[in-house]
């Protein structure tokens, strides 16, 4: 980034050329591209105090907080009069965390937040003008950019640096500005990535940063770029100093240093990624000199709204610079806010509700904007926003549930697997190593420890427990079955219930689950609410008392879907037990239906949900859930679902999953984690540990995972489950799906004192390769605690004994 003179002629020739190879692979040689675009200023309000800023500002120079739905509106109208087809949504970071005057127009106006009132906005713009949004409202969560996602086509959040002390030290441009802590940027970039965001972000150059600083930077976003696949474009933007700010004196960015600083950034992202410089920020003449440095994208240009965060420096006339890059052998195009690449393959990428949007306004062969058929500007028009049709049919592999024991599944993975999961190079280096077993002294004494106080063990202890092997290990689970029989007594208990997934399309991208399918894949399939319906009246007649259902992750199901097949179940069976949805699905039902998580599930509740699963849960530490899953949800949500319901009223059981790319460490966290949880709310019904099945799992097919966990492992991981939550979670459950009739007899001397259910049909391990079968009759399962010496007892699913006439 030093480069002058001949080496910075030199290193922007080889940059111009990899943009070059970059534009020949896309199938668009010469074209450069931009965005016809309003600038919507939402808010100006902000609670950062970047020193560099002059867009946010205070209340009391603004007319209002913020502008009005039709304000927003009557901008997109002009522009889509013009031809513009993006609305680009740009305001201040939660300015009702520092205002009251954003808070109090808010709640006038029936608003939680302001990225609630982004969506409707968003909303009203798609409808009633066809403009397609593209949201820049800063910081977003996880559960936020869910929401967000199917009202725009893409996002985007400037990373703008990575140099913390920017941001620690007084003095500093960032400093007094929480959102602008690198860590949490960064976290944005990976949580959109993760859920299939086209998005758009960048690196802000000549603040005070060096230039090693600023290669971490584009470092860094490369990552997040290999990692997820989401970035889609990366903007160079060089400071100009602003009048009215603390940062007024410091010097514009030097020319040279800025087109260095872009023929690096185009040597770090390759060919495949778009690289943008804003064509204002530079006179018209020097926009050449940024595609010599490797640029092939302006960004948004308007003939209509000014630059508001660059209030000083125009936009280029789209003529002018049309004439300027002809006189190069260079074209310009016009695309839409997400990239051609994003929009020609629509999924994952795209929501089912905003696609239809966005095929109205492109070419369907290059992705870039389409034209009318004479050549000229297309102008967009307002189209309905809306969920998919809420009556669906079944489709697909229905009889899955059947021939997955007999014929099993069509190819050992789904079509997508090189795609769909993320660069799996990139997740090497998190992977754990399962640990070497403890000493028989420490073994010893935290066995005392257990004795005295078996959920007070420390974390050490309690790990070393979890390791230990031979005689240590036997005396670990010799204390948990004590434990179990003061807790619950010798009886072994049993549900009598059906297992149905009402769909295994999903498009989260867990590396560890074989039963997602794309929609197109062989074996993919979904259940009408009929076929629903025939299921439970099946399950009754054999004597069920309660119906678990769970499903995959299809955007492509209307918002009520969870609500209609509860529904569908108290309609074949009104009185029987209905066990549904896991976190993750309640979580994307609370998106879908733009309502709170407590506000879904008393909706859900009243719809006739008796509890949920406590799946999803797989371990509670984001740093091994993000490599386990590309798009699920995090800890932090998994904790907000199930706390929750448990207020509400609703039980959940609770779960691990574990043997995979996790250390015993994870199992003892979780593992108590659980047990804070439970002295909070006392929701929990019970817990399951779930060994890995690895045998079709993505993430053990790219050689990652290890084979699951072993004998010695899940008899600790049971056992100890027993002594932590000792005196909070009485009910310990084992899964003879995942470890068969021998495995299901050893936990039941290690603690365990319930076998689960009948299932009647099981497809999740099976596709995943176990051999145990898909249903076990209740002789059977009463066969198993005879073995084990033990009397059986059919329960109810809140482990109430099951009155006589039921049984």
């Amino acid at each position: 980034m030093a480069a002058r003179g001949d080496q910075l002629t030199e290193l922007m020739g080889v940059a111009a050329a990899v943009r070059d190879a970059g534009l020949v692979a896309a199938g668009r040689p010469g074209v450069i591209t931009y965005s016809r675009k309003v600038f919507i200023a939402l808010t100006r309000l902000c609670r950062d105090r970047c020193h560099y800023c002059t867009f946010a500002t205070v209340p009391g120079r603004l007319p209002a907080a913020y502008l009005e739905i039709d304000e927003v509106v009557a901008i997109a109208e002009q522009g889509a009069a013009l031809g513009c087809k993006e609305a680009l949504f740009t305001l201040g970071d939660r300015p009702e965390d520092r205002w009251s005057q954003a808070k109090d127009w808010l709640d006038e106006r029936g608003y939680d937040s302001t990225l609630d009132y982004v969506r409707a906005a968003a909303i009203a713009v798609l409808e009633r003008t066809g403009l397609l949004p593209h949201l820049n409202p800063g910081v977003m969560s996880w559960t936020e950019l869910q929401r967000l996602k199917p009202v725009a086509p893409s996002m985007g959040m400037m990373l703008e640096t990575t140099a913390r002390r920017l941001f620690t030290e007084p003095g500093g441009p960032h400093y007094g500005s929480p959102d602008k802590d690198p860590e949490v940027r960064l976290r944005v970039l990976a949580d959109a990535g993760r859920l299939n965001v086209p998005f758009t972000t960048g690196i802000l150059v000549g603040i005070g940063e060096t230039r090693t600083e600023r290669a971490e930077s584009l470092f860094a976003i490369r990552a997040s770029a290999r990692e997820f696949g989401a970035i889609q474009e990366v903007i160079v933007q060089n400071f100009r100093a602003k009048d009215d700010t603390a940062m007024r004196n410091d010097p514009d960015l030097d020319l040279e240093e800025y087109l260095a600083t872009l023929a690096v950034s185009r040597l770090v992202f390759g060919p495949k990624l778009r690289l943008q410089a804003p064509p204002n920020l530079v006179d018209l003449t020097e926009c050449l000199l940024l595609l010599d440095a490797g640029v092939d994208d302006f960004g948004g240009i308007s003939p209509l709204t000014p630059d508001h965060v660059n209030p000083e420096r125009p936009w280029p006339e789209l003529d002018k610079l049309t004439r300027l890059l002809a006189d190069r052998g260079l074209r310009l195009a016009e695309r839409l806010t997400a990239h051609p690449s994003y929009v020609l393959a629509e999924t994952p990428w795209l929501d089912p509700r905003i696609t239809p949007h966005v095929r109205a306004l492109i070419d369907p062969e290059t992705g870039l904007a389409g034209v009318n058929p004479d050549g000229s500007v297309l102008c967009p028009t307002g189209l309905p926003w809306q969920e998919p049709d809420s009556e669906w049919t079944s489709s697909g592999r229905t009889d899955l549930h059947e021939t997955v024991d007999t014929t099993g599944r069509t190819n050992d993975r789904r079509s997508d697997f090189d795609e769909v999961y993320g660069d799996w190079a990139a997740l090497r280096e998190h992977v754990f190593s399962p640990g070497q077993s403890s000493l028989d002294s420490d073994v010893a004494a935290a066995l005392r420890a257990a004795e005295r106080d078996p959920a007070g063990l420390s974390e050490e202890q309690a790990l070393t427990l979890m390791m230990a092997d031979g005689a240590g290990l036997d005396a670990v689970a010799a204390l948990a079955d004590q434990l179990r029989r003061d807790a619950v007594g010798d009886d072994v208990t049993y549900v009598v219930n059906r297992n149905i997934n009402f769909t295994n399309v999903c498009y989260t991208g867990c590396r560890f689950c074989a039963f997602a399918q794309r929609a197109t894949d062989a074996d993919a399939y979904t259940l009408s609410t009929e076929e629903i319906e025939h299921r439970v009246i099946e399950a009754a007649a054999e004597g069920a008392t309660e119906i678990c259902m769970q499903g995959g992750i299809d955007p492509k199901l209307p918002a009520s879907a969870y609500f209609d097949l509860a529904r569908a179940v108290k309609r074949a069976v009104p009185g029987i037990h209905l066990h549904a949805f896991s976190p993750m699905e309640v979580v994307n039902g609370a998106s879908r239906a733009n309502l709170s998580i407590e506000e879904f599930l008393i909706a859900a509740k009243e719809a006739g949900v008796d509890s949920l699963p406590g799946t999803a849960a797989e371990i509670l530490d984001d740093e091994v859930r993000w490599v386990l899953t590309k798009g699920k949800l995090p800890t932090s949500a998994w904790i907000d679902v199930v706390t929750t319901a448990h207020r509400l009223g609703i039980p959940t059981t609770s779960t691990m999953m574990y043997g995979h790319v996790d250390h015993p460490r994870h199992w003892v966290a979780h593992i108590q984690l659980l047990a804070r949880l439970q002295d909070e709310t006392g929701g929990f019904t019970e817990f399951v540990p779930l060994p890995f099945i690895h045998n079709q799992a993505p993430i053990y097919l790219a050689g990652l995972a290890r084979a699951g966990a072993s004998q010695r492992e899940t008899k600790a991981v049971h056992a100890m489950a027993r002594i932590l939550l000792h005196g909070k979670i009485s009910n310990i459950q084992t899964s003879w799906v995942k470890l068969g009739d021998e495995g299901v007899l050893d936990m039941l001397a290690s603690g365990v004192n319930d076998l689960g259910g009948t299932l009647m049909e099981e497809t999740i391990s099976r596709m995943a390769g176990s051999e145990n079968g898909s249903a076990k009759s209740v002789p059977e399962l009463r066969a198993l605690a005879e073995r084990a010496g033990r009397p059986a007892r059919q329960r109810s699913t809140l482990y109430t004994p099951i009155p006589a006439v039921l049984k």
